[in-house]
């Protein structure tokens, strides 16, 4: 089987501060995938790598199989991958049945559709329920349902998770974003979650990632990570 994302001796920069070193990643369809480290470990510079966003990199990054070297962001979307950026990132102006219609903008005449509309709504009514009202008045709940329904309406099959819960209440995360991920999970979609909340994000994958100073320190089951206490210690500082 084909990998979807591979990545291969990647490096990258912000000037000339060395943000990740060598990285050889592979991600297969239908992977989910919790991508751990803490503050400053580089999740989100690896992030926007698969986008040509934010650092400057160099060694290879192939996504269903074509190099994203030189790609403008909007044309990597092309290729099925779509950002649920931090901070939800929505159009304030908007109301949310006008932000979901521009995602839907981005699909193709002859793209299939994995998701509708009207699924959408049915899976998370709370946007039906606000469809007609500015995102500037969602909760924070409320808007990290419409960044991850714009993802979905896209049609990607491949989602790109920054830090989805922060900001969010506890009772939020259980029972609003928790339940969404593991859909995802359930229906096959390969998505790459990048968290601190190391305990939501292993809820919902099957394969950890951990980053520590920009290298790649773990790569494996989400229940092998979970039994070795000694480098949750010393990557995540959990138990210190």
């Amino acid at each position: 089987m084909n990998p979807l994302i591979q990545i291969q001796a990647l490096d990258a920069y912000y000037q000339q501060a060395h943000v990740l070193h060598h990285i050889d990643l592979q991600l297969l369809a239908g992977q989910s995938i919790a991508l751990l480290g803490r503050n400053g470990a580089g999740k989100t510079s690896l992030l926007h790598c698969l986008f040509n966003i934010g650092p400057r990199w160099q060694g290879s990054i192939n996504i269903q199989q074509r190099s994203i070297a030189g790609l403008a962001t909007h044309q990597v979307a092309r290729l099925g991958i779509a950002l649920v950026p931090q901070g939800r990132g929505v159009f304030p102006t908007l109301s949310v049945a006008e932000s979901l219609g521009l995602a839907q903008l981005h699909k193709k005449a002859d793209q299939p559709s994995f998701i509708s509309l009207e699924e959408i709504y049915a899976e998370m009514p709370r946007l039906y329920e606000r469809r007609r009202q500015s995102c500037s008045a969602l909760s924070g709940g409320e808007r990290q349902l419409l960044a991850l329904a714009r993802a979905l309406l896209t049609q990607a099959r491949i989602l790109v998770l920054d830090e989805p819960s922060e900001g969010l209440a506890p009772m939020t995360i259980t029972e609003v974003l928790q339940p969404q991920l593991q859909r995802l999970q359930a229906k096959g979609y390969t998505f790459i979650l990048a968290e601190q909340n190391a305990a939501l994000a292993l809820s919902v994958a099957q394969r950890a990632l951990v980053l520590f100073n920009g290298r790649l320190v773990f790569d494996g089951d989400v229940l092998a990570w979970q039994d070795n206490i000694a480098q949750q210690q010393q990557y995540l500082g959990i138990g210190l």
